[in-house]
């Protein structure tokens, strides 16, 4: 049984138009390949052309795959490049905010231009991409969005101060999202990872501006993307508005909710990289 469902699932993926961002590299490829598994048709976009050509030819079985470089820190770009989109390509049905940026720098020691810069990336760009494609959604009476927060999306933690903002901003713009749009069959996915094995955390950005251009012990033995990926599509199959996907690190959402001061006690002596 459980494997019909999951058969019937992807069937309906097939000929959907995905709009995936943050596509050249960790969850944003695996999920593009994990779409395209199903017959979806791709709308990859990153700032690096060449590498989502390179994950372009690597989407086996793709109804087709289109590449549209975007930053989305640019926010009049993307108004530009989704109308762009919605002219030549169509409606989108399932667009993926996936592209984001993670820091490593004290709170004391961060200044307030790197702050913007996370939230012009990680909460502004989501943002200013589903303004602009919302609408056509309404308007089809159906679309999904799946916007992938973190557990710091739930709770802060050292170093990440502005990067667990921005993903906390995200959560409560997309839930008041989901109940404005639910009558008009829009549904608003919320994805709060826990350590996945990326180049996130090299890729951090640090008090100066500059890439920490170091993996974190605990991303390092973090879940494969692809894993992930399976468990994005399975909670969004499943009708889910949130799910969070870890391994033990999970467990602080729990006991931030029942045993605040306990976690307080132990965010702040954790290893954090």
């Amino acid at each position: 049984m459980c494997f019909f469902i999951s058969f019937v699932g992807m069937k309906e993926l097939q000929n959907k138009i995905v709009w995936i961002t943050g596509a050249s590299s960790g969850i944003g490829e695996a999920l593009a390949y994990a779409f395209a598994k199903a017959g979806s048709e791709l709308i990859l976009s990153s700032r690096k052309r060449p590498d989502l050509e390179r994950v372009a030819q690597s989407c086996k079985g793709a109804k087709a795959v289109h590449i549209e470089p975007l930053d989305v820190a640019l926010h009049d770009e993307v108004a530009a490049c989704a109308a762009r989109v919605l002219k030549e390509i169509g409606t989108v049905d399932i667009l993926i905010n996936n592209a984001g940026i993670s820091q490593r720098s004290l709170v004391k020691d961060t200044p307030l231009e790197i702050d913007k810069k996370i939230m012009d990336i990680n909460f502004f760009g989501s943002v200013a991409l589903t303004k602009a494609l919302v609408p056509a959604m309404l308007d089809q009476g159906s679309g999904q969005i799946i916007t992938i927060s973190s557990l710091t999306g739930k709770f802060g933690s050292p170093l990440r101060s502005g990067y667990a903002a921005s993903k906390h901003a995200l959560h409560g713009f997309f839930d008041s999202l989901r109940a404005e749009g639910h009558e008009q069959g829009l549904r608003v996915l919320m994805v709060c990872p826990g350590f996945v094995k990326t180049n996130v955390s090299i890729n951090a950005v640090t008090a100066d501006g500059s890439k920490q251009n170091k993996m974190d012990d605990a991303q390092k033995a973090g879940m494969e993307p692809a894993v992930l990926a399976r468990k994005i599509i399975r909670a969004m199959q499943k009708g889910k508005i949130e799910v969070v996907i870890g391994g033990r690190e999970k467990m602080g959402v729990y006991v931030k909710r029942f045993f605040p001061r306990l976690f307080a006690r132990i965010i702040r002596n954790i290893k954090v990289t």
